[in-house]
């Protein structure tokens, strides 16, 4: 599972969402596709950011899934409800998901129901330490926004 963050361009309005769509999609160019549903808030304010960070979730960070996966960016600002920091290109970066990168958006493409965001990542971070959140631990997290 990852944790998306993102600001908006044109106002730096933040959003992030937890996403079980993601997958590297090139070697050479280094790419990385991040799909979000175009029903969640993340999804509008990514179409008016130039990038986005994907944070891979920690099993120990159920909470912050719980966070930004189970609550919806029209009705709380949830990153007043978590320890974070601003990165590379103005992206919100999470303390408690370490394992990171910040991604260019360099094409984006409706693929049904989310849209696949093509990134060329221009910025990482890695520690070594505790395992990734599992989609059979983050199915029980209720979507803030219907699927």
């Amino acid at each position: 599972m990852f944790v998306v963050t993102t600001a908006a361009a044109d106002d730096g309005e933040r959003s992030g969402c937890l996403i079980g769509f993601g997958t590297p999609s090139s070697i050479d160019p280094q790419r990385f596709i991040a799909c979000l549903s175009q029903k969640n808030h993340t999804y509008r304010v990514a179409r008016r950011a130039t990038h986005l960070a994907i944070h891979v979730a920690p099993a120990v960070a159920v909470e912050v899934a719980r966070l930004f996966g189970g609550e919806t960016g029209d009705e709380i600002d949830k990153f007043a409800h978590c320890a974070w920091s601003e990165g590379p290109h103005g992206m919100p970066l999470l303390d408690e998901c370490p394992n990171r990168f910040v991604g260019e958006i360099v094409a984006r493409h409706e693929v049904g129901d989310h849209d696949a965001f093509l990134l060329a990542p221009v910025w990482a971070e890695h520690h070594d330490g505790d395992p990734p959140l599992r989609f059979t631990t983050a199915r029980e997290i209720a979507p803030g926004h219907p699927a």
